[in-house]
């Protein structure tokens, strides 16, 4: 049976003092529910300090990006290597701000995807459709291309030590959330495209929702078959918030 998987995506947000009160709120809750992993991925100038703050508690922690190259010059970039040495277990790749705001295409994002992996992390692949695809209807067609960009590059074995987050783009900080009957048929779509290339791996890898998620959506979203948790925005800057979202994520 897949973990559940519960996410917190800080952003460009928080202080020293902000995320000291925040590690130490969401410790408790974390230990409260031991069913479900809990990972946070604060801005990177924060790493060090939450690597302190989570000691001995069950809180991962990740980056929210991380550079193909290892060493050179290239200003305002983080080495996957680096940030394994801070204690990170995930990365994020290919968000939906970052394939906008910075322009990375598929490939940019399968390149990233395969350097976080080599760097000894697990790569959290963020795929998902704008408001236009999916008043078009051409989701499924979205998540696939933007799936086969990295089965082209690195397998679909790589998906054995990776995670999937499916952002409908439309429901990022909109307040807006997908029913969980379209959730999950978008995650079983998901699922069954990776059954097409090996089914053992599209049945272990954990696919997470990463649009809008609260407290109150959390147990319905996280009840469905191949919903495996979620990716949090805003709500993970809370420490209520995203501790009914830890419980809403127990099975």
């Amino acid at each position: 049976m897949r973990q559940h998987l519960v996410m917190g995506n800080w952003k460009l947000n928080g202080t020293k003092a902000s995320v000291e009160a925040l590690i130490k709120g969401l410790t408790p809750a974390a230990a409260a529910h031991p069913s479900v992993q809990v990972a946070v991925c604060p801005p990177v100038i924060f790493l060090g300090l939450v690597e302190q703050l989570t000691a001995g508690s069950k809180i991962a922690y990740g980056a929210q990006n991380a550079d193909v190259h290892e060493s050179g010059a290239f200003t305002g970039e983080n080495a996957p290597s680096m940030l394994k040495a801070f204690g990170c277990t995930y990365s994020l790749v290919g968000h939906s701000e970052r394939r906008t705001l910075h322009a990375e295409t598929d490939d940019v994002v399968a390149a990233k995807y395969e350097a976080i992996q080599k760097g000894g992390l697990i790569p959290v692949l963020c795929i998902g459709e704008t408001l236009a695809q999916f008043e078009a209807g051409t989701t499924n067609q979205v998540v696939e291309t933007q799936l086969k960009a990295v089965i082209d590059r690195c397998g679909i074995a790589s998906f054995e030590n990776a995670v999937i987050a499916y952002e409908p783009v439309w429901a990022i900080g909109t307040g807006k959330t997908a029913t969980p009957e379209i959730a999950q048929s978008v995650h079983a779509h998901i699922r069954q495209y990776l059954a097409g290339f090996d089914a053992a791996v599209a049945a272990k890898v954990q696919i997470l929702y990463g649009g809008s998620v609260t407290g109150a959506t959390a147990a319905d979203l996280f009840g469905q078959p191949d919903i495996d948790g979620g990716l949090v925005g805003g709500a993970s800057l809370k420490v209520d918030d995203f501790s009914q979202i830890i419980a809403g994520a127990t099975k």
